[in-house]
């Protein structure tokens, strides 16, 4: 972002969010979902408080994107933005479906018996054989970089045009978010994703099927650049709604609470229950975004540190909670000691290995996207 317009507290967003995220696939070795280990003991009530963060932790981290796409493109033109993009995103991803991804498969390979030995006789023998879940290359939890990098592909020469010649478009948007309720007017192409294409395409991370996930996102990612050209304006907007928003959130997912448990499912139900969705997590956004804003936008040495940290953090924490989850999967502790280590050891893990390996050479910061701090 450029230095006399920086939002330090989408910085401190992005840093909360991407912590949130460590939780959250913690949570995951707990719960009965689908996931590439599991505890040897499930908490059904953990679902709950996951699913309220599911709402909008991925939403809002697309929205943070395309904010910041509207800085990065000030100064670039549209080669520059991609080449930019591409050393940010697609060298990460490849470096880290190389190298960061494949011990997730191979403990998870070993837990359900499908390999026996060490990691580097899984490296040099399967580890690049086959498409995951058949075989074993998988991007695993990098897929967020795929999506951003087309997405920013795909948007750049919008977003190149709506910055260098503002439009009506431009314009009506800026009227929108003055009324008071304005904001809200944008969960309207996100409840017709939810509505209509959500039930045909199921969420796979897997890009060339992820239908529903894909454009959602992309609405989202556009939308952080659409909001952020209104300037100050968006965030008066988001001063006024954050009150409004806050109860309209904790209504909607109590309504989302009551829908999940007491009532069965009919075309009645799913139109009803992606209307509160979409409301429920917009409103959690901007209650965010409007208390981010008022508490979070100063400038800390913890916050350069943290915000440089945060995109290694991301790269290697799954792989980190995946190895210590192999080895207490089976034990007998009940679930805080587990949790407690999974939490501690992957955000230790982490921070070891970027604090004294990943800073100190500087041959690894393209492979983990970093960037010179700034001041």
């Amino acid at each position: 972002m450029e230095r006399n317009i920086r939002r330090y507290d989408l910085d401190w967003l992005r840093v909360i969010v991407f912590g949130l995220l460590i939780f959250y696939h913690v949570g995951m070795f707990f719960v009965p979902w689908g996931f590439h280990i599991k505890n040897n003991i499930i908490y059904d009530w953990l679902r709950w408080p996951m699913l309220f963060l599911n709402q909008w932790r991925l939403p809002i981290l697309f929205v943070i994107s395309g904010i910041g796409s509207y800085y990065a493109i000030s100064s670039r033109d549209l080669w520059q933005f991609n080449i930019e993009r591409f050393k940010r995103l697609a060298i990460p991803l490849f470096f880290g479906m190389m190298f960061i991804v494949p011990p997730q498969v191979y403990f998870e390979r070993l837990s359900n018996g499908e390999f026996s030995g060490s990691l580097i006789n899984y490296f040099t023998t399967i580890a690049y054989t086959g498409v995951y879940p058949e075989g074993n290359i998988s991007w695993h939890h990098l897929w967020f970089l795929p999506y951003l990098l087309i997405f920013s592909i795909i948007l750049s020469p919008i977003f190149i045009y709506l910055k260098r010649k503002p439009t009506k478009f431009i314009n009506w948007t800026k009227r929108q978010i003055q009324k008071t309720y304005g904001l809200y007017l944008f969960i309207v192409p996100l409840y017709l994703t939810e509505a209509f294409i959500e039930p045909f395409f199921p969420i796979t991370h897997a890009l060339i099927d992820d239908w529903f996930n894909f454009i959602n996102s992309l609405i989202l990612f556009f939308y952080g650049f659409l909001l952020i050209t209104s300037g100050e304006e968006l965030w008066k907007s988001m001063d006024r709604i954050k009150p409004k928003a806050l109860v309209i959130g904790i209504v909607s997912f109590c309504i989302q609470l009551f829908i999940w448990l007491q009532l069965e499912d009919n075309v009645y139900v799913h139109f009803s229950e992606a209307l509160i969705k979409v409301i429920n997590l917009w409103s959690w956004i901007l209650v965010i975004f409007g208390y981010g804003a008022k508490f979070l936008n100063k400038k800390s040495t913890q916050l350069t540190y943290c915000n440089r940290a945060v995109y290694p953090f991301y790269i290697l924490h799954q792989t980190i909670t995946i190895a210590i989850g192999y080895y207490i999967m089976n034990l007998d502790w009940g679930f805080m000691p587990k949790f407690i280590v999974l939490v501690l050891g992957t955000f230790m893990g982490s921070w070891m290995i970027y604090h004294f390996i990943i800073l100190r050479i500087s041959f690894l910061h393209p492979f983990f996207g970093l960037k010179k701090p700034y001041n």
